[in-house]
């Protein structure tokens, strides 16, 4: 099972307050595939060990424009404190890239 980083939003992962993910990348994902939520998974120092948080299920990935998320989406994003502009700016900002840039919309559930 791949793992997958929620470094940004591990809170709302734990407490299951977010159900979809932006990404540049993961475009191979499909509906059904799952994947563990962890921490961190990259830049682990040697002898250091990922910090799983569940088990996760896509239910659909599709490609659109950063731009083109809604208030709702933010939401479920786990941001419902933000506006459309200031998770694009977080977005941008952390991911290093622009506004009208393709993302991968990853709606997922949570694996009991």
């Amino acid at each position: 099972m791949r793992n997958m980083s929620f470094m940004l939003t591990a809170e709302q992962v734990r407490n299951r307050t977010k159900t979809v993910t932006r990404r540049l990348g993961w475009w191979f994902l499909k509906p059904g595939d799952r994947v563990m939520a962890c921490v961190k998974c990259q830049g682990i120092p040697k002898g250091g060990t990922i910090e799983k948080i569940c088990e996760i299920e896509i239910v659909s990935a599709r490609k659109e424009r950063l731009q083109d998320i809604t208030q709702i989406e933010v939401a479920m994003e786990g941001f419902p404190q933000l506006s459309r502009i200031g998770f694009m700016e977080m977005f941008t900002r952390e991911m290093k890239c622009c506004y009208g840039d393709y993302v991968n919309r990853i709606e997922f559930r949570y694996v009991d």
